[in-house]
C-alpha cells in the first residue's frame, strides 16, 4: 500500500472543510490529511485540532499569521515527506476540486510523476464563475503555456498530485511565487527538471461558501513571475 498524504491550505474554511475530510475519507480511507492553516478567525483552525487529538492520521500546522499559498505548500509538503508519503497531493479547501477524482488521479501517478486536474483539457469545464473570470483564467493559462514553452492547458490549477521524488527534487527554497503563479512555477520547475506531467480532465465548481483569495495583484504577479521563469531559463543557456 502507497502512503498517500493530501496537503490542504485554509484560510476561513470553517463551512468547507469538514464535507471535504469526509468526501477524502469516503475515497482513501488511509489517507494522511495534513492541514496548513492561516490562523483562520473562523476557527478552522480549532476545528482541525480537535480532529486531530482523534485521528492520528489528520495533522495540522497553524502559521501565527496569514501567510500566502506558497509558505502553506512548502510546510505541507515538507510534513508529507517527514511522513514518508510516496503520493503527494494538493488540493483547495473551498470544494471547488472534487474528491471523486482523486483516486484516477493518483492511479495515473504509475505512469506519471506529476498529474494535474486540469479544467481546460477538454474544453472549458468550469461552473460558477462569470465569464470574466473564466476567460482572464484561460488566457493566462494560454499566456503560461507560450512564454514558458510547456504544453500544458491548465499552468494554474491547484489540484494536483506528485510523486514524492517531485517534491525531493524541486528546490522549494529557490521559488519566488505565490498564488497563482506558485501553481505555474511548481508546474514548470517539474517540467525542467525532466519528470512525466499529465493532466487529467476535472469539472471545477466555484465555491457556494466563503470568499475567494484571488486577486488584481496575485493574477499581476502571475503574469511577471512567468516572464522572469523564462528570462531565468533564457540566461541560464547563454552562460552555457
Amino acid at each position: 500500500m502507497k502512503e498517500i498524504s493530501l496537503v490542504i491550505p485554509t484560510y476561513n474554511e470553517i463551512a468547507n472543510i469538514e464535507v471535504l475530510i469526509k468526501g477524502i475519507r469516503s475515497l482513501i480511507p488511509n489517507a494522511q490529511i495534513i492541514v496548513v492553516d492561516d490562523n483562520s478567525p473562523d476557527l478552522t483552525w480549532q476545528y482541525i485540532e480537535n480532529l486531530s487529538s482523534e485521528d492520528a492520521k489528520i495533522h495540522l500546522i497553524k502559521n501565527k499569521k496569514k501567510s500566502g499559498i506558497s509558505n502553506a505548500y512548502k510546510k505541507g509538503f515538507r510534513k508529507a515527506l517527514e511522513i514518508k508519503s510516496d503520493i503527494i497531493g494538493q488540493m483547495d479547501a473551498d470544494l471547488s476540486h472534487d474528491p471523486k477524482y482523486l483516486l484516477d488521479m493518483i492511479k495515473l501517478t504509475d505512469k506519471y510523476d506529476l498529474v494535474i486536474g486540469s479544467r481546460y483539457k477538454t474544453g472549458v469545464n468550469v461552473i460558477n464563475w462569470p465569464m470574466k473570470r473564466v476567460l482572464l483564467s484561460y488566457l493566462a493559462n494560454k499566456y503560461a503555456s507560450f512564454v514558458t514553452g510547456v504544453n500544458l492547458k491548465d499552468f494554474t490549477s491547484g489540484f494536483k498530485v506528485f510523486r514524492s521524488k517531485v517534491i525531493k527534487k524541486i528546490d522549494f527554497s529557490k521559488v519566488i511565487s505565490d498564488g497563482y503563479s506558485f501553481q505555474i512555477e511548481v508546474s514548470y520547475l517539474a517540467h525542467e527538471l525532466g519528470f512525466k506531467i499529465t493532466e487529467f480532465p476535472i469539472i471545477f465548481t466555484d465555491r457556494v461558501n466563503g470568499v475567494s483569495k484571488l486577486s488584481r495583484t496575485i493574477v499581476l504577479e502571475a503574469l511577471l513571475n512567468v516572464a522572469k521563469l523564462r528570462l531565468k531559463k533564457i540566461q541560464g543557456k547563454s552562460k552555457r
